[in-house]
């Protein structure tokens, strides 16, 4: 995680963050959001709104009275189904007519493996899932969204969250939770799947973004260096999995103690379940076995 101590914007106030496109800051602050949830609204007349964020009156208030005379909301777009992201779409499409797009509720997205996993329930997971999500308008990848001065094309891009989303603008990307430069995303099964991590900082990586807009913290100004450090990132973190392993079999939580050396004692739980989460990445390249049933306490060997 990086002290991005110069990102601090005042909740609630709209703030111009490039031709077109505000930002609100949700007042939703913890040590997994930062200082909250982005919510972006794009253009100047037919507004698309990116991320709602948290079911909150004050949030909710300051969206609508962002808007100028002329201005109406047409879009509201979700990039997955979190509770800091998506729960505020059903009031503000209440209020204002506009369809909620994504791409698909909780469930949608996941792999046969992540979903034979949610239906066996022996992982856990689940952290902050917004289990009631019910998008008007299913998008597919590559789907194309217009108004009168902005296009976004859809990106299926999970890895964090099965159903995730980004929103691509030109040479600008909206990353929801996948890309941040505060801090690199929670990947917890079977929610998140690693594999599809990799592949979508990736996919990311070869549009060769100039800028990212994440959904927390500040705008990413160089897309290709934060991309190429945590594809990078993730491999270091299985070769040092690998590593740990090598001295004798253990489960995610001890193996986080040994590798998350310099991570706040807060963030250790989503520390195990990231190691989690390459653990059974490499249980699906046949690198390492499970003691019996896999759960989040396994202990795990390398074949």
């Amino acid at each position: 995680m990086s002290s991005d101590a110069a990102f601090d914007p005042v909740p609630g106030q709209p703030e111009p963050v490039a031709p077109r496109l505000r930002r609100i800051l949700a007042p939703n602050p913890s040590p997994m959001t930062w200082r909250g949830t982005n919510t972006y609204l794009l253009g100047s007349r037919d507004i698309a709104v990116i991320d709602p964020g948290p079911d909150d009156d004050a949030h909710l208030a300051a969206i609508l009275g962002a808007l100028t005379p002329g201005q109406r909301i047409t879009h509201i777009l979700v990039t997955h189904a979190h509770l800091d992201h998506s729960p505020l779409a059903a009031r503000l499409s209440a209020q204002t007519g506009a369809p909620v797009h994504a791409f698909g509720n909780a469930q949608a997205g996941r792999s046969a493996v992540m979903t034979e996993l949610a239906r066996s329930g022996t992982v856990a997971g689940g952290e902050g899932v917004d289990h009631g999500f019910a998008p008007d308008i299913i998008l597919q990848d590559d789907a194309a969204l217009e108004g009168p001065d902005w296009r976004l094309q859809a990106l299926w891009t999970p890895g964090h969250f099965g159903n995730h989303l980004s929103f691509r603008s030109d040479h600008m990307i909206f990353t929801g939770d996948l890309v941040m430069g505060w801090a690199s995303s929670l990947v917890s099964p079977p929610d998140g799947d690693l594999s599809d991590f990799m592949s979508s900082c990736q996919r990311l990586l070869d549009l060769r973004a100039t800028r990212l807009m994440p959904g927390h913290g500040a705008p990413v100004e160089d897309p290709h260096a934060r991309l190429t450090w945590l594809i990078a990132h993730r491999r270091a973190r299985e070769a040092a999995i690998i590593e740990r392993l090598a001295t004798g079999p253990a489960n995610a939580r001890q193996i986080a103690d040994a590798v998350y050396t310099d991570t706040p004692p807060t963030l250790m739980p989503a520390a195990a379940r990231n190691v989690l989460a390459h653990l059974i990445d490499l249980f699906i390249k046949s690198k390492v076995e499970p003691h019996g049933t896999l759960t989040a306490d396994t202990i795990f060997s390398l074949r």
